[in-house]
């Protein structure tokens, strides 16, 4: 009893130190680098997202960067058709993206490895098409502009926000607003694999044909992943519109589907915490690449080297590290009577 005690002391001090963070980085940093700090927020809901699927179930997809379009365009068909204000719009957007995620998830019935992949990739890339296609709806090849409504539909338009009757400027709210639904995303999903359901995603990717034998229904669990992890990138891309203010199909192309994969692999798959330092490789190792040398080619160079070299130092990403820092405590914790 009192070793589990002090679980869960450890637990709320983590949090604590979290909800500290949270709320004191935009006192720390300029208004600038907040909008960045939002900006890995939005990677970081997304590679939660993914690593429910990928990390936890062991279906790889390549098509979140199209889950993502699905929940930036329902905001911004929102927000220019129908004058919703933008943050109304955040929970139908993960809705929509939802549902077509458990759409795509019906092909994994029959599909696993790399030709589930595969199937998402060709989601991923067909999408910026799919969007030229039907311009009454998405506005073709230019897109939407959040910034063309009433001043009052769109979220800190004249550069302030005033909540509960304090004012700050549009960027901290934006941290604030992406941030603090990421921690909630972090918590639903740290409940999920803790509970019932997550230990059976987890038989899912360790053994199809044992999850089975042991009761499960593959086709419920795979669909239920997929729609989950849409979910998250549908508010991940409803939170892209609300901050770029503007959507169009080069806002989500394959290639986004790609960062995403890349924030979660090295923020460890099968680790929640980890995601955080994925969001932030994926966020700012870019412009530390141009950083190096803008000459043609070489940022692009240094960011496909680093990594490279993150994987070989960290194959287990950055969750298998801190699990591996954490170990001597957790350690001392079970075996302490």
């Amino acid at each position: 009893m009192r070793r589990r005690g002090l679980g869960i002391a450890l637990w709320l001090l983590v949090a604590a130190a979290a909800l500290v963070a949270y709320a004191l980085a935009p006192r720390l940093v300029s208004d600038f680098h907040s909008r960045d700090l939002a900006h890995a927020g939005v990677f970081f809901i997304a590679i939660v997202g993914l690593n429910l699927l990928t990390g936890y179930t062991g279906q790889i997809s390549l098509g979140h960067g199209a889950l993502m379009a699905i929940g930036g365009y329902t905001t911004a068909a929102l927000v220019v058709h129908e004058h919703w204000r933008d943050v109304w719009t955040i929970p139908l957007a993960g809705v929509a993206a939802g549902i077509v995620g458990f759409l795509i998830g019906l092909p994994a019935l029959r599909l696993s490895g790399l030709y589930l992949a595969l199937a998402t990739f060709a989601f991923a890339v067909a999408m910026p098409s799919l969007l030229r296609k039907f311009s009454g709806l998405t506005g073709g090849g230019e897109g939407l502009r959040l910034l063309e409504q009433a001043p009052l539909q769109v979220t800190g338009l004249s550069g302030t926000v005033t909540l509960f009757g304090q004012t700050t400027t549009q960027n901290h709210f934006l941290y604030y607003l992406t941030w603090g639904i990421g921690l909630l995303g972090f918590v639903a999903a740290w409940l999920v694999v803790r509970g019932r359901l997550g230990r059976t995603f987890r038989a899912v990717r360790d053994s199809e044909v044992a999850a089975v034998s042991a009761g499960v229904d593959l086709s419920r669990t795979k669909t239920l992943a997929f729609a989950l992890s849409g979910v998250y990138a549908g508010v991940a891309g409803s939170l892209l519109a609300i901050q770029n203010e503007i959507v169009n199909p080069l806002s989500f192309t394959f290639l986004l589907s790609i960062v995403i994969l890349v924030g979660a692999v090295v923020g460890g798959l099968g680790s929640l915490p980890g995601m955080v330092l994925g969001a932030f490789f994926v966020q700012y190792l870019p412009d530390l690449s141009t950083r190096v040398s803008s000459a043609q080619g070489v940022p692009d160079f240094v960011y496909g080297a680093a990594i490279i070299l993150v994987m070989i130092l960290l194959p287990t990403g950055a969750g298998g590290l801190l699990r591996r820092l954490a170990r001597p405590l957790t350690t001392r914790l079970y075996l302490r009577p």
